[in-house]
């Protein structure tokens, strides 16, 4: 958000957070499938109840400690969709409020990523160009910090 606001606290202001994650996502996948992958975090090995619209993908043992009791999974689950503008607002709207983290949205081949987040988001491209030119058209929405970071 402007001047590197964390959290929205009005509708004002996640129409601006959903509007800037839309428009990255329109410049990414306008016209293509993506995946959406959302983890679920657990204590324990069994997979949970899958989410309403995603199908289980993968689970990954985070943490291998020698007592059980401090081992985490990460439970992933994936949905296959069509981009269209809007289609995730709901989704985006909890990760903004930090409901929900490590969510991923990628082309079908997985050559770009989009992680969003409280905050801001990360884009991951195909080549260094391909980063230059989407910061540099988006280069009013990075802080102004050195790094833009």
């Amino acid at each position: 958000m402007p001047e590197s606001k964390r959290y929205a606290e009005d509708e004002g202001e996640y129409a601006a957070v959903l509007g800037r994650y839309n428009m990255i996502l329109d410049e990414l996948f306008a016209g293509g499938d993506v995946y959406v992958i959302t983890p679920v975090w657990t204590t324990e090995a069994e997979v949970p109840p899958s989410q309403p619209e995603a199908g289980y993908w993968q689970s990954l043992l985070v943490e291998d400690g020698p007592d059980p009791e401090f081992r985490t999974y990460c439970h992933l689950f994936a949905d296959r969709r069509p981009w269209q503008h809007g289609c995730l607002d709901e989704l985006l709207r909890d990760v903004a409020d930090d409901k929900v983290a490590g969510v991923l949205v990628t082309d079908t081949q997985v050559r770009r990523i989009h992680h969003p987040y409280d905050g801001g988001a990360d884009v991951f491209l195909t080549t260094p160009g391909e980063r230059d030119l989407l910061r540099h058209r988006h280069a009013d929405w990075l802080s102004s910090h050195p790094s833009g970071l």
